[in-house]
């Protein structure tokens, strides 16, 4: 099964998991936040904190995957355009329409039609009306050119099988000096090839993780200026025991290997004002 088929087999599983007030996530069986033996998984927990969530309806919050919350760096304004690459249950795109006020938008771009169904329904509910939720890929983004201020993600570049026409694609539809703001997983040195090659850590937010210096080159490469990224959470050896574990390894065997390698980041970069775009052509 290709990447892109099984991500959006198991995001639609986690959507249609949430609807039904079940429990489940993209990075264990047995809920948001969770590992397969219940244990609090350390890249999709505590990402918000009660105030910010306060008057979302419940599903949105039960529906977040993410390993970060990009709303809080994306320094949103009142009036702006906002695009949420893979919103999921919507979460990050409610949070910021909220803070980009009626005379802004947010929309959220997803492949996966339970994920989208159940934004929309949160949407509903919240009584959001800047809001619109779009179907489609992150590599063929469903809007024009130049026609967002902000972009943000939550944990879904590092599921592209390539991240490079995401990227482009990011820079198309942002307008001159539009901001590129995201959280997403980061790796720091070398990784045991036999992580890289599993397809379930690779849904479950880790395998397809760029590393960081390789995310700030493709940056550059395919036109965007001052790329920065900062570490928000490096992941400890226990940590990483869990979704070991949970994928078939051994973690005893493994969790030397990735000590200090694995880190939730913020991923910042700007489309430059003006002037030739010799990366993006």
């Amino acid at each position: 099964m290709e990447i892109r088929d099984l991500v959006k087999e198991r995001y639609g599983r986690a959507a249609r998991a949430v609807a039904e007030e079940a429990s489940n996530s993209c990075c264990g069986p047995d809920g948001c936040g969770t590992t397969g033996e219940g244990t609090v998984d350390p890249i999709t927990s505590n990402l918000y904190d009660a105030a910010t969530t306060l008057g979302l309806p419940e599903e949105t919050v039960r529906a977040s995957l993410g390993c970060g919350n990009p709303t809080a760096l994306a320094d949103l304004h009142p009036g702006e355009v906002v695009l949420d690459l893979g919103s999921g249950g919507g979460i990050d795109v409610l949070l910021s329409a909220r803070r980009v006020g009626p005379s802004g938008k947010a929309y959220g771009l997803d492949m996966t039609r339970e994920m989208l169904e159940l934004a929309r329904r949160n949407a509903a509910a919240a009584g959001a009306a800047n809001v619109e939720f779009l179907e489609g890929e992150m590599e063929a983004i469903p809007l024009p050119d130049a026609s967002v201020d902000v972009i943000i993600s939550n944990c879904v570049i590092n599921l592209a099988a390539d991240k490079e026409p995401v990227l482009r694609e990011a820079l198309r539809v942002l307008r001159p000096g539009g901001r590129f703001a995201v959280s997403d997983v980061v790796t720091r040195g070398e990784i045991p090839s036999t992580i890289r090659r599993s397809m379930e850590l690779w849904v479950g937010c880790v395998a397809g993780a760029l590393d960081e210096d390789d995310f700030l080159t493709l940056l550059h490469r395919v036109g965007f200026e001052a790329p920065s990224i900062e570490p928000t959470r490096v992941y400890e050896p226990m940590e990483a025991a869990a979704f070991l574990r949970d994928a078939g390894f051994d973690p005893e065997a493994l969790a030397r290997e990735v000590e200090g390698r694995f880190m939730a980041a913020f991923v910042r970069a700007r489309k430059p004002l003006q002037g030739a775009l010799a990366g993006n052509r």
